[in-house]
C-alpha cells in the first residue's frame, strides 16, 4: 500500500490552491462542498472560480508562486499550475515544511492524493489507487454508487444520535455490538430505506428500551427474505435482492439459482441446497417452509433465494403463507421472471404490434404431474405463449397445440440457460421442434416460446449476443 487512507477534519483544514484552471475549480469546489476554506494564488483565473472561492470567504490573489512563503499559515497545498517543474518546486518547499500536498497528474511528486469519493454524509467511501488510474476509480465509484443507497447517510445520522444514549444503557461492549447489528441490519435500517424516518427512530428507541430491560434478548428476532434470484445472470439481481442477500444468515437455494448468482453469497453465509427437479425433490415443499420457520426462529436472518421470481410458478405463495401462520416477519423481493430474461437475452420480444398483442405464462407441468392445459384458450393468434418446465412435455404440447387448431408452422424456441454464458437458442415450428431437442439433448433449465415474434429472433440475435454476459 503506497497511500494510506486517512479522513481529515475539514473543519480544521486550511487549503492553499496554486493555479487557476479547470483542475483548480474540480478541487476548489469538492474541498468546499466538504467544508475546507480555501484561498487561491495563480496567474489568470476564471471569473467562476473566483467567484467560487470569495463567495465562501476565501481570498485569490493574481500572481505567480514565488516562495515557501506564501503556504504559512496552510494545511494542505495544491500544485495545479501547468509547468511541471513549479509544481515540482511547490511540492519540494510544501514536504520540507511538513505540510500536505497533492500535485496534479504526478501522485508520487506530492505526499497526498485525492480519491473518488461516494458521499453518504456523514457516510463517506472513498476509493484509491494510488493514483495508478484516475479513471479505475472513478468507474468503481460508480458500481458501488448503486449498491449504497443514499438512505444510508441518514441511517449514519440517526445511529449517531443514540450512539452516546446506547453506550450508557447497554455498557457491554458484546451486547452494545448485537444491539447495533440488529438496528443496522433490520427494521430499524429498513424503514430508513423506505423513507419512513419517524418509524425509524420509534422503533430504535423501543428496540433500545428492550435491549435496557433484557440485555440478553439483544440479538433480535429471526426473519425470511423471499428473494427472487432472476433468470440466471448475476446481473439481473435487484439492487434490494443484493443488499439483503449480504446480511443473511443462511440461504436456502433451489435448482434453478445460478452459480454466478451463489458466487455473490458471503462465505461465511450458511447454504442449503433445497433444490427440485421432476422426480427428485431433495426437500418436499412442506420440508422447505418448516426450515423456513425453524431457522427464523433461532433468530437467523433466512434468504430463500428461488430462481426468477417467487411468485411465478415458484410457489413462494406457499412459502408465505406458513411464515404469516406462524407470525414470522418476512419480505419479498420480485425478482425478473425467465420469460422477460431469456426472452430479451434472445432477440424474442414477447409482445410486437405486428405480432403479438398479448403474452401468457403456462406451467409446463400441473402439480399431480399431468400437463392438462385449456388448449383451446391456448390457441389464439396475436399471442405469445412461455412454457415453463415444460421441456419433458414438449413433444406432448405441440401435438396438442395442432390439434386443437395452431399452425403446424408456428414459429417456436426453446432457450436453454438463458441470460448465461451458456445460453442456448434453438428456433424451430410445432412440427419439427420435438425432434430437434431430442437431437440436441437440451438440458433444465429451459423455456418454450410459441409465437409469431419467434420470427424476429433472426433479425436481433446478432444484436442481443454481443451483450456482456
Amino acid at each position: 500500500m503506497t497511500f494510506f487512507p486517512l479522513f481529515h477534519n475539514t473543519q480544521q483544514l486550511k487549503a492553499l490552491l496554486i493555479g487557476g484552471g479547470a483542475i483548480a475549480q474540480r478541487r476548489a469546489k469538492s474541498l468546499i462542498d466538504a467544508g475546507v476554506a480555501c484561498d487561491l494564488i495563480a496567474t489568470a483565473v476564471s471569473e467562476h472560480l473566483t467567484q467560487l472561492i470569495q463567495t465562501t470567504g476565501g481570498r485569490v490573489t493574481i500572481d505567480a508562486y514565488s516562495s515557501d512563503e506564501v503556504m504559512l499559515g496552510y494545511g494542505l497545498i495544491l500544485a495545479l499550475t501547468d509547468d511541471r517543474c513549479v509544481n515540482q518546486q511547490i511540492a519540494r518547499h510544501a514536504k520540507a515544511m511538513g505540510l500536505l500536498v497533492n500535485v496534479a497528474d504526478k501522485p508520487n511528486d506530492g505526499n497526498v492524493i485525492f480519491g473518488a469519493t461516494i458521499d453518504r454524509a456523514p457516510l463517506t467511501i472513498a476509493i484509491s489507487n494510488g493514483g495508478a488510474s484516475p479513471v479505475l476509480s472513478s468507474i468503481l465509484r460508480q458500481q458501488l454508487e448503486q449498491f449504497v443507497p443514499k438512505a444510508y447517510g441518514q441511517l449514519a445520522s440517526l445511529v449517531g444520535r443514540y450512539r452516546a444514549q446506547v453506550k450508557d444503557v447497554l455498557p457491554n461492549t458484546q451486547h452494545r455490538s448485537s444491539f447495533w447489528h440488529q438496528v443496522l441490519q433490520g427494521a430499524v435500517a429498513e424503514a430508513v430505506f423506505s423513507g419512513k424516518q419517524d418509524e425509524a427512530e420509534s422503533l430504535l428507541i423501543n428496540h433500545l428500551e428492550e435491549a435496557h430491560s433484557h440485555p440478553d434478548r439483544t440479538m433480535g428476532s429471526g426473519e425470511v427474505f423471499l428473494i427472487g434470484a432472476g433468470p440466471g445472470d448475476p446481473d439481473l439481481l435487484t439492487l434490494r435482492a443484493f443488499r439483503l442477500l449480504q446480511k443473511a444468515d443462511v440461504v436456502l437455494h433451489d435448482a434453478l439459482v445460478s452459480d454466478g448468482v451463489m458466487a455473490l453469497v458471503p462465505d461465511s453465509v450458511e447454504r442449503v441446497y433445497v433444490g427440485k427437479r421432476r422426480a427428485n425433490h431433495s426437500v418436499p415443499q412442506t420440508g422447505i417452509n418448516q426450515l423456513l420457520v425453524d431457522y427464523a426462529k433461532q433468530g437467523k436472518r433466512v434468504a430463500r433465494l428461488k430462481g426468477g421470481d417467487p411468485f411465478i410458478f415458484g410457489r413462494g405463495g406457499e412459502e408465505i403463507e406458513t411464515l404469516a401462520q406462524q407470525h414470522i416477519p418476512f419480505q419479498v423481493v420480485p425478482g425478473i421472471t425467465a420469460a422477460s430474461g431469456c426472452s430479451a437475452y434472445s432477440g424474442i420480444p414477447l409482445t410486437h404490434r405486428d405480432y403479438a398483442q398479448s403474452v401468457r405464462f403456462v406451467t409446463g407441468q400441473l402439480r399431480d404431474g399431468t400437463v392438462n392445459l385449456p388448449w383451446s384458450e391456448l390457441v389464439a393468434e396475436g399471442q405469445t405463449l412461455v412454457f415453463y418446465m415444460g421441456l419433458n412435455g414438449l413433444p406432448f404440447i405441440c401435438k396438442n397445440l395442432i390439434q386443437h387448431g395452431m399452425d403446424p408452422t408456428m414459429p417456436v424456441a426453446l432457450i436453454e440457460k438463458g441470460t448465461t454464458q451458456d445460453q442456448r437458442v434453438l428456433v424451430s415450428d410445432l412440427t419439427h421442434l420435438p425432434a430437434m431437442i431430442e437431437a440436441e439433448k437440451v438440458m433444465s433449465p429451459s423455456l418454450f416460446v410459441v409465437g409469431r415474434v419467434v420470427d424476429l429472433h433472426d433479425k436481433l440475435a446478432w444484436f442481443t449476443s454481443t451483450r456482456d454476459v
